[in-house]
C-alpha cells in the first residue's frame, strides 16, 4: 500500500524553485530483506534501495540514475492502465490509477502541496523535514468506498490501518520515507529514512547529493 506524491516542472521561472519534489512511502512487511539505497548499477550510475528477497533479488521500488531517469512502482490490484502521459504539475499514486481520488490520497495530498507552496523560501532541510512529517501521518481517512472496494477480503480486517498515508500495522506497514528534490540547476538530493526492525523507534536516515549529467 505504497504512496507517491511529487511535483513536477522541467523549467522553473525561479531559481529557487524546484523541477522535482518527490515525497514517497514504502510499505511492506517488515520481515522482508532489503538493501537501504546506494549506488549501483555498471557505472554506479544508479541510486536506489534493492529488494532482497529470494527470486526477486535485485528488484527495487524507487530509484534514480544520474541522468534523471526515474523510476517508482506501488502494488496495483486493478488491471487498467493509464492512457494518457502527465506533464508538468502536482500529482499522488497509491494503489491505484495516477489521481485515483482515495481519500489518504486527496489528504496527503493537500498537505503535500502545503508544502510545495513554501519550497522557495524554505531551507533545503526544513522542506525535507515537512515532507517526512506528511509521509509520517497517521490519520486514518474513513470511511473510504473506493479503498473498501478495491482490496475487498484482503483489506477489510486492517482498513483502519490502510487507510492512512503512513501505515502502521503490527507485521507490515510503512518502512521507507523517500525524498527526493531536484533544484533549477539538476542538483539531487536523495534523502531515505528507513526502518531498521519492526520497532518504529528505530529508523535510520541516509543522504545523497548529485548534479544530473547532461
Amino acid at each position: 500500500m505504497c504512496i507517491i506524491f511529487f511535483k513536477f516542472d522541467p523549467r522553473p521561472v525561479s531559481k529557487n524553485a524546484y523541477r522535482l519534489i518527490l515525497a514517497a512511502n514504502r510499505d511492506e512487511f517488515y520481515h522482508r530483506p532489503s538493501k537501504l539505497a546506494d549506488f549501483w548499477g555498471d557505472n554506479n550510475d544508479i541510486l536506489s534501495g534493492l529488494d532482497m528477497e529470494e527470486g526477486k533479488a535485485g528488484g527495487t521500488w524507487l530509484g534514480i540514475s544520474t541522468r534523471g531517469k526515474l523510476g517508482a512502482l506501488t502494488n496495483y490490484l486493478q488491471p487498467r492502465q493509464e492512457p494518457y502521459a502527465r506533464g508538468r504539475g502536482t500529482y499522488g499514486l497509491s494503489n491505484a490509477l495516477l489521481e485515483t481520488p482515495w481519500k489518504k490520497l486527496c489528504f496527503g495530498k493537500q498537505l503535500f502541496m502545503e508544502v510545495v507552496e513554501q519550497s522557495e523560501a524554505l531551507p533545503k532541510d526544513t522542506l525535507i523535514t515537512h515532507l517526512l512529517d506528511v509521509l509520517n501521518n497517521e490519520e486514518a481517512q474513513l470511511p473510504d468506498p473506493a479503498i473498501e472496494d478495491q482490496g475487498r477480503e484482503y483489506v477489510q480486517p486492517i482498513l483502519s490501518k490502510y487507510a492512512a498515508v503512513c501505515v502502521r500495522c503490527a507485521t507490515y506497514g510503512t518502512r521507507t520515507n523517500t525524498i527526493i528534490l531536484v533544484d533549477a540547476d539538476g542538483h539531487v538530493t536523495f534523502t531515505e529514512r528507513s526502518l531498521l526492525n519492526k520497532d518504529t523507534s528505530h529508523w535510520e536516515t541516509n543522504t545523497y547529493e548529485f548534479t544530473l549529467q547532461s
